[in-house]
């Protein structure tokens, strides 16, 4: 049950979702989205993904244990590096 609808890119980057799009799934302003971007398809959901939800609580957890960003980026580099795979974003 697929929707093709086309949409314009206003400036500042604003799209504007048709009213009987907004009105089937009950969405209201100021609600949140989430996009995801899959190598230039994007995905744009109207509520928090478990990617989002699964995010949160390891960070939470993370932080809890007294590990902060700079140590949880290197501790991801280091197993990028055990398993061959680089990422230069995160060098």
């Amino acid at each position: 049950m697929a929707t093709e609808v086309t949409l314009t890119l206003g400036q500042r980057g604003v799209l504007t979702l048709p009213k009987s799009l907004r009105a089937q799934y009950a969405l209201d302003p100021g609600d949140s989205f989430t996009l995801l971007d899959l190598g230039g398809v994007f995905v744009l959901s109207p509520r928090s993904t478990q990617i989002d939800e699964l995010s949160t609580k390891i960070t939470k957890s993370l932080l809890e244990k007294g590990e902060d960003l700079e140590g949880m980026l290197r501790i991801l580099r280091e197993q990028r590096e055990r398993y061959g795979g680089q990422d230069p974003d995160l060098s």
